[in-house]
């Protein structure tokens, strides 16, 4: 950020009284402006005992697969957006169930939020973000092509819960800043 959003003027990016990180701060009106992380949402969808997986037709990962989901919108809840990110990526409608799992993207800004969700029917198709969209039994998720360490995770909850007859909620952290088993792009 190089100049302020409520005035026009230079920021400076320094600690303000009274805070512990760096923000940029505004001398000319005294905006202090905050970065926070950013929601991407989205869900697990199940039909028939199947899982909808879109092959992601933008970067980042082109080519590659993944539940759908994206960024949060202003105005919107979880679960909305969960379900909005299902007919955006997959012309799919969705009944949000319960939370899944939440993991925090460190390296990118980012808190990700899946929820289970039931497909409605077998109706479903590529959106503008994905090349094609199917339904894979459990046994036939493409492992090796999934775009993101993110999806892997929540795939990975989903079937063991689904398994066991359970539903959690699950936590994890991704930092490919760090060089521990896991990490990854995300």
């Amino acid at each position: 950020m190089n100049y302020c959003s409520e005035c026009g003027a230079p920021v400076e990016l320094r600690v303000p009284p009274g805070d512990h990180l760096p923000r940029h701060v505004c001398d000319a009106c005294g905006a202090i402006h905050y970065q926070n992380p950013r929601l991407v949402v989205g869900c697990v969808p199940e039909y028939e005992g199947r899982i909808l997986l879109c092959r992601r037709a933008i970067e980042p990962r082109l080519g590659y697969w993944t539940v759908p989901a994206g960024f949060m919108e202003n105005g919107e809840t979880l679960q909305q957006a969960a379900a909005r990110e299902s007919h955006e990526e997959a012309l799919a409608r969705v009944d949000i169930g319960s939370l899944l799992a939440v993991v925090h993207v460190l390296h990118a800004r980012q808190v990700h939020v899946f929820f289970r969700a039931a497909l409605r029917s077998a109706d479903y198709g590529p959106g503008a973000e994905s090349l094609e969209v199917t339904l894979v039994a459990p046994t036939d998720i493409p492992w090796g092509v999934l775009a993101f360490p993110r999806t892997e995770f929540a795939l990975r909850r989903y079937l063991e819960d689904t398994a066991a007859g359970r539903e959690p909620h699950h936590f994890t952290t991704i930092d490919r800043r760090l060089k521990s088993p896991g990490a990854g792009p995300s």
